[in-house]
């Protein structure tokens, strides 16, 4: 059974250009994957040795964009989405993600998630 988990990352820079990153194919294949295709609403993300698709099942300019995968049987526990919250007295943004592994698989995907946000920000200067 997968478990949902969320991270938060600081990530102070302006929001437009920080959710650009998170909901076009060209911002995804900066950061999240090697390359993104869109048709429509279906997404398909390239990594070296592996592709996956996702349909584009939620979005909302600038608060949040949500990914469910086309191939997992399972809609409760097969998406997963990026959250913006911007902190009303320092104005500063949070990214909240959204995701689900199995147990014994939780570590890995969060390590995963740290090292594709750091290169987001890295690719952000921050």
């Amino acid at each position: 059974m997968k478990l949902k988990y969320d991270l938060e990352y600081d990530l102070n820079c302006p929001i437009k250009v920080l959710f650009s990153r998170l909901s076009t194919p060209e911002g995804l294949s900066e950061w999240f994957a090697d390359n993104v295709n869109v048709n429509g609403d279906i997404y398909t993300f390239f990594w070296a040795r592996s592709q996956a698709r996702a349909r584009l099942s939620a979005v909302k300019e600038n608060k949040y964009v949500r990914f469910s995968w086309l191939n997992e049987n399972d809609a409760e526990t097969s998406f997963f989405e990026f959250k913006l919250n911007v902190h009303d007295l320092t104005g500063d943004v949070a990214l909240i993600v959204t995701d689900f592994a199995e147990d014994d698989e939780k570590d890995d995907a969060i390590d995963l998630w740290n090292s594709q946000i750091s290169e987001l920000k890295q690719i952000l200067g921050i």
